[in-house]
């Protein structure tokens, strides 16, 4: 008879010391905890305080809540008694059943659990009402501190609680993950998959029971045995389906965990079965293999002991996997390593992170379906350079995660509609553009665009060199995210909009009077008649002479330049630092303008005096200049106006600051790489730039 795959033995295991302390006090819990015992103070957390602010954002509780510690509400309190289980998980007056539902999955991995939930800590000796948590966060773990200090009504916790009143852990979790999230009412409604990955910092995989492989029971029974987190849940087709009660005792738009998976000899066949729990730790399947159902009566009592099958209104049960895949619309699956599914091995796989921003003007392109901007999104270069063993392809997995959105709930902000596309790499440096676009389709995507935290796939793909771009589904969106890159084999990742590389053409030499073109001789005669006889112009100067020029030209549109325009131009070209620009300096400034003044005539194509500023990053790097992500994010918010378009006047003053900062940095630095400047040369430079 094939095993049951549950949860393993206790196993003891340190605590881990690579997670960062992000309390406010900058101190650890193990200082914070031995600051109270020496005070002979219980802990508390001004971070998360005890009051309104840290229930809820946009309601008011319906009942006075009482906040108290453990010891105020039962004599005896216990952090974990007996172990933590899944027995241990009741849903209170919140809707995080998701939550939950990953707390009961996470008992069953005795190895995960003690990274959640470190070991050194009790109700007992050394006990200062403070607890701490670890979660992933974004490729990262978190050490997460508490006071003990839970919401009441009438002497009992109104939210999560163990079936044991005098049993705490997961009450005091569940807080944890409010304060990581910044309140208890932001848990309302998730995907449990959600804090599964928190919980492990895996990597998600969700299978639709209806599109699942020939081999699902097969994948499921892996993925319980190799220590993964599982979730299931039903479907709603309108929200008042929410939490409705099938006849067959199911919740709809509910989260359950799976728990167990095995086969039984029932009437001389082998029946498959799956064991899912409610996070209500209530209110079951009541269909075939249910706890009380007739088939029960053909298992032998050893058999059923095997099972763990006893008939409790515990809110776990077993089912058929044929009524499981009748029922249950989806299933997710947390792989704490992503290990390859069709292999019996386990593999180890190669993981590259790279964090990065969606930014409306810059870096927010939105997807295909908007070409003129997508090309804008981040860009990163994906080498795969070893086959999988026996095969022709490379196997990797792409995740997709944007973050913090779950605590930005309260002002407002919601998931956005995320997805990426593969596209092969063409070999040529730097970002690519719009046209590369047009003319070449993906390798790969996303399955869909959907507003999940993550979005994840799995690809097989030819060795060679690939772009992966992640995008949200509309433009102009903004979030921060994480892409995570899974591969069986060594792959290299590189960002494509992380360089900076400055090209600038060398100033003209003077042209000797009797050569100056008629133009060049028109100018030297409002020059003169502007700037007296040392032939010298101040920046006020200089803004009469320049929108008098520019005025008379018919092919651009613009508003005057303003006078600060004209002090960085001077800035730039002044070489004798007397704060004025003689002629020779201006007419080497104006051929520098006729170029500028005819790259911003290309990129505003309707001459409506305006270009946007997603187009900056073409016209810059067709000026000499190649800028990262970051640095084109920090210009479009100082020049672009609200409707993300730059006039002549910023653009001009965009690219003299520029040509500014490049050519001091060029003259003070060792091979263009570093320069060393002490904080009255910083200042100095700062303030002239």
């Amino acid at each position: 008879m094939p095993h049951l795959y549950q949860a393993p033995g206790p196993q003891v295991h340190p605590v881990p010391k690579d997670a960062r302390t992000i309390h406010s006090s900058g101190q650890s819990f193990a200082q914070l905890r031995e600051a109270c015992l020496q005070r002979g103070a219980l802990f508390e957390d001004t971070d998360f305080p005890a009051n309104n602010s840290s229930l809820f954002y946009s309601e008011r509780p319906q009942v006075p809540f009482i906040w108290k510690r453990p010891g105020e509400i039962v004599e005896n309190p216990e952090f974990i008694l007996g172990g933590a289980t899944r027995t241990d998980i009741c849903q209170g007056d919140l809707g995080d059943c998701w939550l939950l539902a990953a707390i009961a999955s996470l008992t069953l991995n005795q190895r995960a659990l003690a990274r959640v939930i470190p070991p050194d800590q009790s109700f007992g000796p050394g006990y200062a009402g403070i607890f701490h948590f670890q979660f992933w966060q974004h490729s990262e773990w978190l050490d997460v501190v508490i006071d003990d200090r839970l919401p009441t009504f009438r002497d009992r916790l109104v939210f999560l609680h163990s079936a044991d009143h005098n049993e705490f852990w997961s009450a005091l979790l569940e807080k944890a993950y409010a304060k990581l999230n910044g309140s208890y009412e932001a848990l309302k409604g998730g995907n449990a998959i959600e804090a599964m990955e928190d919980f492990t910092g895996g990597v998600a995989e969700t299978f639709l029971t209806k599109e699942a492989p020939e081999n699902f029971y097969e994948i499921l029974e892996k993925a319980l045995r190799r220590g993964s987190l599982l979730a299931c849940s039903i479907d709603t087709r309108s929200a008042s389906e929410a939490e409705a009660r099938t006849p067959f005792g199911l919740i709809k738009g509910h989260a359950y965990t799976v728990t167990g998976i095995d086969q039984v000899n029932f009437q001389e066949q082998k029946i498959e079965l799956i064991r899912v729990r409610n996070p209500w730790g209530q209110v079951e399947w009541n269909g075939s293999w249910s706890d009380s159902s007739p088939e029960w009566r053909s298992v032998g009592p050893a058999e059923q002991k095997r099972l763990c099958h006893a008939a409790l209104d515990d809110g776990e049960f077993w089912m058929a996997w044929k009524d499981f895949k009748a029922h249950f619309d989806k299933v997710e699956i947390c792989n704490l390593t992503p290990d390859a599914l069709a292999e019996d091995t386990l593999h180890k796989w190669e993981v590259t992170v790279h964090q990065g921003s969606w930014v409306r003007g810059s870096t927010a392109g939105g997807c295909r379906n908007f070409l003129d901007t997508f090309w804008t999104n981040p860009q990163i270069k994906l080498s795969l350079t070893e086959k999988d063993e026996g095969k022709e392809e490379c196997t990797f997995l792409v995740a997709l995660m944007q973050k913090d959105r779950r605590k930005l709930k309260r002002f407002g902000t919601n998931v956005l509609t995320i997805g990426y596309a593969i596209y092969q790499y063409p070999g040529q440096d730097g970002h690519l553009d719009r046209d590369f676009f047009r003319c070449h389709a993906s390798q790969a995507r996303s399955k869909t665009f959907i507003n999940l935290r993550e979005v994840s796939g799995r690809f097989q793909l030819p060795p060679g060199e690939y772009i992966v771009i992640p995008s949200t589904f509309e433009p102009h969106q903004e979030a921060d995210f994480c892409l995570r890159i899974f591969s069986e084999k060594k792959a290299l990742t590189q960002d494509l909009d992380g360089d900076v590389a400055v090209d600038l053409p060398e100033p003209p030499k003077p042209t000797p009077p009797d050569q100056e073109t008629d133009e060049e001789q028109q100018f030297r005669a409002l020059f003169e008649q502007v700037a007296g006889e040392d032939m010298e112009v101040t920046a006020e100067e200089l803004e009469y002479i320049l929108n008098a020029v520019l005025q008379k030209k018919k092919n651009i549109k613009f508003k005057k330049l303003s006078l600060i325009s004209c002090k960085n131009i001077i800035s730039l070209m002044d070489t004798s630092g007397n704060g004025k620009l003689e002629f020779e300096e201006f007419k080497v400034f104006w051929d520098r303008l006729k170029q500028w003044i005819n790259l911003f005539l290309q990129f505003d194509a309707d001459r409506s005096g305006t270009m946007s500023s997603y187009e900056l990053r073409t016209a810059l790097k067709a000026s000499g200049f190649q800028l990262s992500s970051h640095l084109l994010q920090l210009i479009v918010l100082r020049y672009a106006d609200e409707e993300l378009q730059l006039g002549f006047d910023d653009f001009l003053n965009c690219l003299v600051r520029l040509e500014n900062a490049s050519r001091v940095f060029q003259a003070l630095s060792e091979k263009n790489k570093f320069i060393h400047l002490n904080i009255n040369e910083f200042i100095n430079l700062t303030m002239n730039i």
